[in-house]
């Protein structure tokens, strides 16, 4: 009876060990290729985030760490995938702050997840909005730009990553608090609001620097200003949004790596280590300096608790915003 018994036991340890994921049941994490899903196309600064991350990181783990970029649906298809996915740490998640905040407070689709669908592994990269034109546009600075859109109301055109994301948020400030009126046009991601706004097909846009600096210094785009509350080293003629005389125009982005909710939490903790000794190297800080951005470890705590705080306060800003999805 007592060895029935013992078998009966061996048998429930050896079924409940099989349905746990594989990296929880210690046979090593990682040993395959792990997932990098980015919500927006090749050429933003999501994608740049994760690409930037990606082969250290790979190196790391000692395992290939592959980008794959599913835009659209303002980061719904990216979210929701990884949502879906194992939780076993072989898929992650490159967030764009944008998604992640805003977004669920502008959508009028019913939700497809939620915040609670993921666990926050450490913030990659914060960095703040620059303004940016066509270089067709006759303004070289932000009062031309209002005083230019004063006199053709309606005629300006402002691209974004999609409907309810930080630079549609962005928009509707400026517009707002200059008192002025423009057309938004929404985009699958930042590459394609680029490839039109370097076409002359839209006048302006609103994003973080990466994609945008080769352009500024090729005198392809004119930089009007920056939404952070200090000026760029990589820019340093172009004022704050503050000196531009917008001071509440303060509109920053971060980037970070989440897993689904029940990833278990040597994977978390293995990842989020990893991360934070890729952040802290010269090479990955200078190279985020070039960028226009700033290397910005958090840790999955950290991360938590701001992201919390970020999903509180750009509820409120939509609202005085009064943004909507189009």
């Amino acid at each position: 009876m007592a060895t029935q018994l013992l078998h009966l036991i061996a048998a429930s340890a050896v079924l409940a060990a099989a349905a746990l994921p594989a990296a929880a049941q210690g046979t090593g994490y990682p040993n395959k290729t792990v997932t990098m899903i980015v919500p927006a196309a090749a050429g933003g600064t999501t994608d740049i985030a994760a690409r930037m991350l990606a082969e250290p990181l790979g190196k790391a783990l000692g395992q290939t760490v592959v980008v794959d970029n599913r835009s659209g649906a303002s980061g719904n298809l990216a979210a929701v995938a990884v949502k879906r996915a194992e939780a076993d740490g072989y898929t992650l998640l490159m967030q764009y702050s944008g998604y992640h905040v805003i977004t669920p407070h502008v959508s009028r689709q019913p939700a497809q997840w939620s915040t609670a669908d993921f666990r926050p592994v450490a913030n990659v990269l914060s960095a703040p909005q620059v303004i940016v034109v066509r270089d067709g546009l006759p303004v070289k600075t932000m009062a031309e730009l209002i005083a230019y859109a004063k006199a053709n109301p309606g005629k300006l055109t402002y691209g974004s990553s999609g409907n309810g994301s930080l630079q549609h948020v962005t928009g509707a400030m400026l517009e707002q608090q200059a008192g002025i009126q423009m057309t938004h046009v929404p985009y699958k991601g930042t590459a394609p609001t680029l490839q039109d706004l370097l076409g002359g097909q839209i006048d302006l846009t609103f994003g973080t620097p990466p994609p945008f600096m080769p352009h500024i210094q090729s005198g392809k785009l004119r930089a009007l200003a920056v939404t952070g509350k200090a000026r760029l080293g990589s820019l340093p003629s172009v004022p704050t949004a503050t000196e531009a005389g917008l001071p509440r125009l303060d509109a920053s982005s971060w980037f970070g790596v989440f897993v689904p909710a029940k990833t278990p939490q040597p994977v978390v903790d293995r990842l989020s280590s990893e991360i934070a000794k890729i952040l802290a190297t010269p090479a990955f800080e200078q190279k985020a300096a070039e960028q226009g951005a700033k290397a910005d470890f958090m840790n999955p705590q950290q991360f938590a608790d701001f992201t919390s705080g970020e999903y509180t306060r750009w509820s409120q800003v939509v609202k005085t915003s009064k943004i909507e999805a189009d």
